[in-house]
Order: structure tokens, then C-alpha cells, then sequence
């Protein structure tokens, strides 16, 4: 998978364009990805990702960064050995992409506006 671009509420990832949050897993995007409670990601809104088992999860937390990862969320990834790595979504695309072009088995949960 290549996130091809990423601006303010809209993505292109292997030449489709997305204009809502999305998950990415494998060779899976998700799309129209909602949170349980908006700029809070929850354990609940990550189990597509979870039963994935990516090495490495990549979170946009928006362009302004306001979408928040509890210290909860951190913890049930830790125990499925799922390391987390969290960024203003623009940084996190390029993120995603140094990884997947590295060959790591990498998921990515992006949430495009804020």
C-alpha cells in the first residue's frame, strides 16, 4: 500500500481518492471509519486493525493533531505487541509510507480534518 497524498479531509491511497477517516490494514482500506466518541481513539475503534496484527500502527491525529489516543489504547496495542506511533495525520502519511516501502507489516488509522 502507497498513500499517494493526504490534504485537509482527503486522500489518495493507491490512486483512489478517500474523503473520509480511514483505516488501512494489509491490503485493506477501510473507509468512512468512525470513532466511538469522535477525537478519542478507543480500543473498540481499532479492533479491524488489532486482528490485523501489524507490527507498527500508524495514527493521524488530524491536520492539527486534536484526535487524542487515551494512555488505555496505548496499553491493549502494547499487549498485542502492536507497536504505536502517533503524528499530525501529513506526517503520519509520510510515516506510513517509509515503512510499508521498508517492508514492516504496518496499519494506519487516519483521521483527515482537525
Amino acid at each position: 500500500m502507497n498513500i499517494d497524498s493526504y490534504q485537509f479531509g482527503r486522500i489518495v491511497i493507491d490512486g483512489v481518492n478517500y474523503s473520509s477517516d480511514c483505516l488501512i490494514f494489509g491490503e485493506t482500506v477501510q473507509s468512512n471509519w468512525w470513532r466511538k466518541q469522535g477525537h478519542s481513539l478507543a480500543v473498540e475503534d481499532l479492533k479491524a486493525i488489532i486482528a490485523a496484527k501489524p507490527s507498527v500502527l500508524v495514527v493521524g491525529c488530524g491536520a492539527s493533531g486534536l484526535m487524542k489516543v487515551p494512555e488505555k489504547t496505548g496499553q491493549v496495542l502494547q499487549e498485542h505487541d502492536i507497536q504505536l506511533e502517533t503524528f499530525d495525520t501529513r506526517k503520519a502519511v509520510e510515516r506510513f509510507n517509509e515503512l510499508s516501502q521498508a517492508g514492516v507489516n504496518v496499519a494506519a488509522a487516519l483521521h483527515l480534518t482537525c
